[in-house]
Order: C-alpha cells, then structure tokens, then sequence
C-alpha cells in the first residue's frame, strides 16, 4: 500500500515572539536567547517541525511576517509568545492579513520567580503576564479565531495542548488543499448526504467534484494482467484470503476484479490529485463489483471516503487520517448500524456494506467474498475484521442550511459478546459516552448524521481544535453531557451562529 498520510515532520509551525524596541539592544538580545530556548524545548515535544522567527518589534514586521506565512505552503500554523510587552496596535494589519492558525502561547522563560533577586530589570524582561493581556485583547478585539494555552513549556500537559492544535493544524492544512473526486451522485432521496458544496469550498477549502463512474470503469478495465498478479501476490502475503479466492480457487477471477478496481481507483486519483473520494452503489456503470477491498485499502493509506455520495464524510476521514499521522489505531467510514439494548449493557454496531478501514484493526483481516444482495452486481470481495477494543470518536458532519454543523461522541470499542460468523464485513461495536439512551438522544436532536468518521488514533479535543479553525459548530457528547443542558446548547447555537454571519 502507499500511504498519503504525510510525515508531519515535513510541516511547520512558526514562533513568533513579540516585543518593541522600547528595552534596548541588550533586552532585546535575551529576549531572542531566551524565545529560542522556549522554541527549542517546546519543539522537541511536538510532531510538526517548530521553526523559530527573529523577534518582531513592529507593525510592518509583523504584517509581512503574516504575509509570508500565508504564502508558505509547508506552513501550517504559528505560536505567538509575546515574551515582554509589545503594544497590540502593532499586531492589527498582521492578525487581520493571518489566514492560518493562531496559537497564543501565554508562557515565560522561567518557571520559578527568583524571589532573593528580582529587580526593575528581571521585570522589564519578563514581563509576559504584562504582554501577552495586551495580546489577548487585540485578539480578542478583531475576533481572531486562536487557542490559548497557559503555563511553562516544560509542563507535560501544555506541551500535549500544543500537540493537540498542531494535529488540528495539520487537518486544517489537508482539508485546504484537498480535491474530492465524487463518482456518481448521493444515494436518491437522502437529505443527510446533501450540502452545499459551494460553501464547503469556502469554509473548508474542499474542492469537491463528480466524475461519471465509467470514467472510473475504463481505468479499472485498463489495469495489466501483470500489475493484477502482482497486487494479488500482495492480498495473499498480507490478508487470510479463503481458499476459493486463491489461486486456483474457484472464486479467484473475482479477487483479480477486485484487483482491478484498486489498481484503477489509485491510478484515477493518483492522476487528478485527489485524497477523497466516494461512490455509490446505485451508480456502478461498467463496473462489476461495488468497491469494497480497494476503498478498504484505500482509506488505511489515508484516502478520504464516503459511501453512497456522502462527500462530507469523505472530508472527515481524510482530516482524521492527517491529525492522526503517527499514532497508532485509524479512522474510517463508519455507520451505526443496529443495538445492543439490554438493559445497563447498551451498545452500538456500527458497520457498512463492505467500506469499513482496516486501520481500525491489528488483527490480520479475513479476505471473503460473499453475496451483497444490493446494487446489482457481482458478489463483491472484502475485508472482515473487528475494530481493536479501546477509546474512539465519532463525528458526523451536517449541512443545517445557514451553517455546517460538528457532532461527535466520546466512545469505548469493546469486544463482541460473541462471534458474528454471519455478518462478513469489518465492524466496530461501542458503548457511548455518557450512556445510550443520552448519546441517542442528543444525537438526534442536533440532527446528526448517519455516516461518521469512526477514529481510534485522536481524542475529541483534537476536533475542538480542528471546528474552531474552521469557524465551524461542534457539539461534544461525552461523560459530562446531559441531554437538558445539551437541547440548551443546541438553542444557543442555532441564535449564535446566526448571528454572528450578520445581515
């Protein structure tokens, strides 16, 4: 498989410390030694690349520092630090030019007050808690979406929030520069599947298009018998294929197909440039068999996806693939499906067709071929798994007419109460957060989709991170959620949100 999940190593992050000429050529040359030690032990926490900038004293400065910024492709977002005072009405052209996230790092260079030996001195040069108010209020004054995060960067859990924003960044950046190549339309007569993909462009910067599934059918009808021998030589070493899908099993032309369809898909994307994708089985064409294996592969390689033309979900998989870059478990299509409803042992399968990704699993998956009984065509082969027990999120992304609307909720994967030998697709089943019966309920109330993303690499707060660059909705259910207070959120925020577009 070739992943396009990016090393996010290969991203950068800028930090930015302020200050003025007011302290003098000697003030100012600690400020930089000790900006760049704060930098330098920030940095080695994180998974993007830190990148320390001289110190900016002034309103030009700082304007073409935002500037340059926006222009840098590789740049995914800056830390200010505004390590003694530097006056707010030098940052205004530059905060109102930024259009990449904004941490306000509200930190200083020592971590203990030198009681014995403080003087004038010592406070003109640290002088943060003077500064960075001065910060906040201009930032707060222009409206600047941004996170804060308060304390010394030698703190483990200052260095995880800054963590958790650069992963948010990284989404950010993917969903910027991402093209979602759709075959077919949504599944007729869905409402939840449809949006407004005009808005999705501005909001997200998703570039989502279609393509006519035959398009896709010439590819996939194009690949070589010899690429075919070879990517089913890589099924074989890496999956339990059955035996009547093996070589000269009686099934095994079916797997060849199979074959085809990935080699196609990944070549059509390769092609355009694309990291998402959908499809539906009410609109195959030429094809033979629904994608089932290779949209599999291709989401555990970082490929967005959504089933049934459900482009939205697409989008989460492929931003959830990107913050996860790195860290063990994945994200996936997901779908709930049906409950467990004994009383106190309440849980959810989620499942889908054939499209649930791999990478939510370490077992070794089962290759199968069985009977779809939908779409028309032939018996489709695909990957059966169950996803790893542990914490996870869903997250389902809406179209509420004036606004796109974030819902997730806080789950626990747990294993399945007994063997399912009758349902062969991969499948998750949880408990969520706080209990069934008020994850539903607030579910549907905030008008939820159908279709998640199902990640077990990220935590909920990364989602924080990720609505409040793209200026989006997000309701939380998690252990804390109560459904009186969650029916009063979602109030407010219908006032909020559209308010805040103005006339």
């Amino acid at each position: 498989m070739t992943s396009i999940i990016p090393d996010l190593k290969t991203k950068e992050v800028w930090f930015l410390t302020g200050s003025q000429d007011l302290y003098g050529e000697e003030t100012l040359r600690q400020v930089a030694e000790q900006s760049q030690a704060v930098a330098a032990e920030l940095g080695a926490g994180l998974p993007v690349t830190l990148v320390w900038k001289p110190v900016l004293k002034g309103s030009d400065a700082i304007r073409r520092m935002a500037l340059e910024v926006n222009a840098a492709d590789n740049v995914i977002g800056v830390i200010a630090w505004m390590h003694t005072f530097s006056p707010a009405k030098m940052w205004i052209a530059g905060l109102d030019a930024l259009r990449k996230p904004l941490l306000h790092l509200h930190t200083q260079a020592n971590v203990e007050l030198p009681w014995g030996d403080i003087d004038f001195d010592f406070m003109n040069l640290n002088q943060a808690a003077h500064g960075d108010r001065e910060f906040g209020y201009i930032q707060a004054r222009l409206g600047v979406a941004r996170k804060t995060v308060v304390g010394h960067v030698s703190n483990p859990a200052v260095v995880s929030s800054v963590v958790t924003w650069s992963r948010a960044a990284a989404g950010w950046d993917a969903a910027r520069g991402l093209k979602l190549a759709r075959f077919g339309d949504n599944m007729r007569y869905v409402a939840v599947t449809e949006g407004d993909k005009t808005e999705a462009e501005l909001r997200f910067g998703v570039q989502v298009n279609t393509w006519g599934v035959n398009e896709l059918a010439d590819a996939v009808h194009a690949a070589s018998g010899a690429d075919i021998d070879a990517l089913v030589a890589v099924y074989e070493d890496e999956y339990d294929v059955v035996p009547e899908l093996r070589r000269g099993g009686e099934r095994h032309e079916s797997l060849r197909y199979g074959a085809a369809i990935e080699l196609g898909l990944r070549s059509f994307l390769e092609a355009g440039g694309f990291s998402a994708f959908t499809t539906s089985f009410e609109d195959l064409g030429a094809l033979k068999q629904l994608p089932g294996l290779a949209v599999q592969r291709l989401m555990a390689d970082g490929y967005g996806f959504g089933a049934e033309g459900d482009w939205k979900t697409a989008i989460l998989v492929r931003v959830a693939s990107v913050m996860g870059a790195g860290l063990p478990g994945g994200a996936s299509l997901m779908e709930d499906y049906t409950y467990h409803l004994t009383p106190g042992e309440e849980k959810i399968l989620g499942a889908h067709m054939l499209e649930v990704s791999p990478s939510l699993s370490s077992q070794k998956a089962s290759l199968e071929i069985h009977p779809l009984g939908i779409g028309g065509k032939d018996d489709p082969v695909r990957l059966v798994f169950t996803a790893d027990s542990g914490p996870a999120v869903v997250v389902a992304l809406s179209d509420m007419r004036d606004r796109f609307r974030l819902v997730a909720n806080v789950v626990e994967n747990v294993p399945l109460d007994a063997p399912m030998p009758n349902l062969p697709v991969g499948r998750a089943v949880w408990k969520p957060a706080p209990d069934f019966a008020t994850s539903a309920a607030a579910w549907l109330t905030a008008g939820a989709a159908h279709h998640t993303v199902m990640t077990t690499a990220v935590g909920v707060d990364v989602f924080r991170d990720w609505a409040e660059m793209a200026r989006t909705e997000l309701l939380v259910i998690d252990e804390e959620t109560t459904l009186r207070d969650f029916q009063k959120e979602v109030r407010w925020n219908a006032a909020y949100y559209r308010l805040a577009q103005g006339l």
